[in-house]
């Protein structure tokens, strides 16, 4: 009788710690799924890039065209394709762009001129590539000073140093540059910019910088057919 009664301990007790490690197993399938989830999820909302403004109607919606009717936006456009990556025909040095490259650089300053450059600004970085691009984009060239392009950590201060107020500022750079600038607006992972490609931002009145988005090249004339 003693004996059997023992059995029966045990046997409740084996079973009872066999249903608390499965529920214990379970549990943690549940919240290994869920931080997995919560990963993936966010994952997928982070902002790899700005907004592309080349598709729908974003001039209008995302605002940038208000904000540069009031001269408050900054752009930066890469210049367009360098010569000495490319087995294009050169336009001149090596270090400069293709005969395709000034090309491309003459349609994005039409649509520059549709937008209105008024009240704008140009600046380059002092490269024979980024001169050129401005030159075929804008009929002009004015230098960054310095030797050095506006690059780094500390390159929103220094663009607020050249923009005037009430005048929009088009910036003609480089790749590294704007991915620099990008990762301070909070984009660390945004994909690299495309040749003519142009980031716009608008400049808040405490001088904070708001990103509108980037419009890459071949997206221009369709964009522009919307205003």
């Amino acid at each position: 009788m003693v004996n059997n009664v023992v059995n029966l301990t045990l046997t409740k007790s084996r079973s009872y710690q066999a249903r608390a490690k499965r529920l214990k197993k379970l549990w943690l399938g549940m919240a290994v799924a869920a931080f997995f989830g919560t990963l993936l999820v966010g994952y997928l909302a982070w902002p790899l890039s700005p907004t592309d403004l080349g598709v729908g109607n974003r001039l209008l919606t995302s605002g940038l065209l208000a904000s540069w009717r009031d001269g408050n936006v900054v752009v930066l456009v890469r210049h367009e394709e360098r010569c000495d990556r490319s087995s294009n025909p050169c336009f001149g040095p090596a270090d400069g762009l293709t005969i395709q490259g000034t090309q491309q650089a003459k349609e994005i300053g039409k649509a520059f001129k549709t937008l209105g450059m008024e009240s704008a600004d140009i600046l380059s970085s002092p490269t024979t590539r980024t001169a050129q691009t401005s030159q075929f984009m804008f009929g002009k060239t004015l230098l960054s000073p310095g030797p050095l392009a506006i690059c780094g950590d500390a390159m929103g201060e220094e663009i607020l140093s050249h923009k005037q107020p009430g005048r929009n500022l088009v910036l003609i750079t480089h790749s590294a540059c704007i991915n620099d600038f990008e990762q301070a607006l909070g984009y660390p992972h945004a994909v690299t910019a495309e040749y003519g490609s142009a980031l716009f931002v608008e400049v808040l009145g405490n001088g904070h910088f708001k990103t509108l988005g980037i419009m890459n090249s071949v997206d221009w004339p369709a964009a522009i057919k919307q205003l």
